[in-house]
């Protein structure tokens, strides 16, 4: 039996084909698990990994290969939606996804039948996301995660005290266009803001996300401190702290940015960190909105 020159030919390409489609399916079974690409962080944060912590895997199977990687402040629907829209299934969010600090949902009077949870889990289910959370341990770097992230944001690294890196030094401002000028820089479409608008500030104290009363009160005491910018808090707690203070004369206020855009920019320099040690899958920042707006006058 003779075989053409042709024939040959074909069965090579045959081959080199089948070759290649080997390759291809061997390459998709070495990507990355989501359990991997979690390790790797432990490896690099720089800090113990503690047990006792909320950085958890919140839903989704982590033994899934990693097609992309969407890092966000908070995993609203919103934001899941735009990263499987991206071809992400493993997104990393800052805060919790299900409601409450533990992501257990327990809070809701009937959580099995709840029906803005049980949508939003199966949206998770029906497209094959994976959620963990980061949050201790990126707060816990020294310096702080979202601490950094939020002062590049602002340009405020060189206002920073050189002994407490949540303290800074401006240029004197009123209190008025500080509140202004932050509101431009991180583009928020709704601050509040407590005390006198012509208030002279050349000190104050940034905490982000909600720090709590406690640490606000602290903040406030620290001596030379006329503003306080935070994320949020009880209104009967700082801000009536606030409010009291500015009643008694004292040179005290309080600026309000809003959970998310208060710790936003963290995550997007948390992002930029991570492509320095995981470079096998795509990953990018996907900002959650703010959910507040406000009417027009």
């Amino acid at each position: 039996m003779s075989i053409t020159r042709t024939g040959i030919r074909s069965t090579t390409v045959a081959l080199t084909t089948i070759a290649l489609l080997a390759s291809a399916a061997s390459a998709r079974d070495q990507r990355l698990t989501a359990r991997e690409v979690i390790a790797r962080i432990q490896q690099q944060v720089g800090v113990p990994w503690q047990s006792d912590t909320v950085d958890t895997f919140k839903a989704g199977n982590p033994d899934i290969p990693v097609t992309g990687i969407a890092v966000t402040m908070m995993a609203t629907l919103d934001v899941l939606q735009r990263a499987a829209a991206a071809g992400d299934n493993l997104i990393i969010t800052h805060e919790p996804t299900f409601f409450d600090h533990l992501d257990t949902a327990d809070q809701l009077p009937e959580k099995d039948n709840d029906p803005v949870l049980t949508e939003k889990r199966q949206f998770i289910e029906k497209h094959g996301l994976v959620i963990w959370r980061f949050h201790d341990h990126w707060h816990a770097r020294t310096p702080d995660g979202i601490e950094t992230g939020m002062v590049h944001a602002l340009g405020w690294e060189k206002f920073e005290d050189s002994t407490n890196q949540y303290l800074f030094n401006i240029p004197e401002t009123s209190l008025e266009k500080l509140a202004s000028e932050i509101k431009h820089k991180l583009g928020i479409h709704v601050v509040r803001v407590v005390g006198d608008p012509a208030l002279h500030i050349t000190r104050l104290a940034f905490a982000p996300g909600a720090a709590g009363f406690t640490n606000h009160a602290k903040a406030l005491e620290m001596t030379g401190v006329q503003a306080l910018v935070i994320g949020e808090a009880r209104e009967w707690e700082t801000v009536e702290y606030v409010a009291d203070a500015a009643s008694e004369g004292k040179q005290k206020s309080l600026i309000i940015l809003g959970h998310i855009p208060s710790e936003q920019a963290g995550m997007e320099e948390c992002t930029r960190w991570l492509k320095t040690f995981v470079t096998e899958v795509p990953i990018q920042f996907v900002p959650a909105r703010e959910p507040f707006w406000s009417p027009n006058p």
